[in-house]
């Protein structure tokens, strides 16, 4: 049995909780993938502007519906019981960061691009040779996703109430 130190996300929490570290999770994402792949364009092509701008407004979108699932999932009884830590809710981040970037990078997004007639993946990303781009692109995004995984779970365990163990000490428990 897991650790639950009674951090528990209820109704408007999972949303706003779920809101507020997936858009924080999409930052931290965002800034990952700015330094790789012109993604951004892409993601902004399938809301018909192909604009780093459109692209950031997608991926934000995006970022925000998935923190808010993900919030959803940990608040689940039968995943709540193990997730209570700052240490678990990082942990269960990263492992849904990494879960939604094969779905996201393997699914969705090939998928998505095909049947909006944007792109034929995978592209060229960087001005390197063939493999070496879609190598790079590639680990930019695997990155870009536990980054995002991370800090949701950081995030989302802050705002319920978990502390990083080293801190446990230093905060003064609510009544």
């Amino acid at each position: 049995m897991g650790v639950n130190n009674n951090h528990d996300l209820e109704g408007v929490e999972v949303l706003t909780g779920g809101l507020t570290a997936g858009l924080a999770g999409g930052i931290g994402m965002g800034l990952v993938l700015q330094l790789g792949p012109n993604v951004f364009e892409i993601l902004g092509a399938l809301i018909g502007s192909s604009t780093i701008v459109a692209g950031w407004l997608v991926h934000l979108a995006l970022s925000i519906l998935f923190g808010i699932a993900f919030a959803t999932i940990v608040s689940r009884p039968a995943v709540a019981e193990f997730v209570g830590t700052f240490e678990s809710y990082v942990g269960a981040g990263i492992a849904f960061g990494a879960v939604l970037g094969i779905l996201a990078g393997g699914l969705i997004l090939p998928v998505a691009v095909s049947q909006a007639g944007v792109a034929v993946l995978p592209l060229p990303y960087l001005p390197l040779p063939g493999p070496a781009a879609e190598l790079v692109g590639a680990a930019t995004f695997a990155v870009g996703h536990l980054v995002y995984g991370t800090i949701v779970g950081a995030v989302l365990a802050t705002i319920v109430g978990a502390v990083p163990a080293r801190f446990a000490d230093r905060t003064v428990p609510h009544e």
